[in-house]
């Protein structure tokens, strides 16, 4: 009917800029990021943590092209399965585009799997991240995504993520929220870890932090 529409297709004139799932994880881990990216003349910094997790994706996607599907608990499970590696994605639908490391495919399902350059568990951050490559797949595939793996490359361990109802609409808020704070060039709020801070290529631009 003319005049509704789904908050899963809204009008194109709410979907600039074109966002990145990169996007979506700064979203959860420091708002700046994203203004200096959209709303300021900076060119980001490239830093030695960033060169050296570009380094250790590449080494990661060379051993995951020869070795089983173990480590993900997906050899006992049946059907054949196929990877795909750096898959470029994009949805004109959501104003979204990515570039997922890795994508397991079958008869079934289709399981986005992202690589992660840190030991730690997955981060909330992370997960959103994942969920908005999982809406990407879907668009891609037209198949459902039940869940994703996020790969800590340090200690090769493969954590298991649902796609919940609430994750997909978290993303979907701040991508709204995305645009909208680009729209109006506000300033956010930093973010309340001050640990974040020590490493960021965008601190010193921010006044208020040291």
């Amino acid at each position: 009917m003319e005049g509704t529409r789904s908050p899963l297709n809204p009008p194109p004139s709410t979907l600039y800029p074109i966002l990145t799932v990169t996007d979506l994880k700064q979203f959860g881990y420091c708002q700046r990021i994203l203004y200096f990216t959209y709303c300021m003349p900076v060119k980001r910094p490239t830093t030695y943590k960033m060169e050296e997790g570009k380094l250790a994706h590449q080494r990661v996607e060379d051993l995951e092209a020869r070795r089983s599907l173990k480590s993900y608990r997906l050899d006992e499970e049946g059907g054949p399965r196929e990877r795909q590696f750096n898959v470029r994605l994009y949805s004109e639908r959501l104003g979204l585009s990515g570039l997922l490391d890795m994508v397991i495919t079958s008869r079934e399902e289709v399981i986005p799997v992202d690589f992660k350059n840190s030991p730690g568990l997955p981060g909330l951050n992370h997960k959103y991240q994942l969920t908005a490559y999982a809406l990407l797949v879907e668009d891609k595939w037209d198949k459902p995504v039940r869940r994703g793996f996020i790969h800590a490359i340090p200690t090769k361990r493969s954590h298991e993520i649902t796609i919940t109802p609430s994750m997909r609409g978290f993303v979907r808020d701040a991508m709204v929220a995305i645009r909208q704070m680009v729209a109006a060039e506000t300033m956010p709020a930093a973010t309340r870890h001050k640990g974040r801070c020590v490493d960021c290529e965008f601190l010193r631009f921010c006044n208020d932090r040291g």
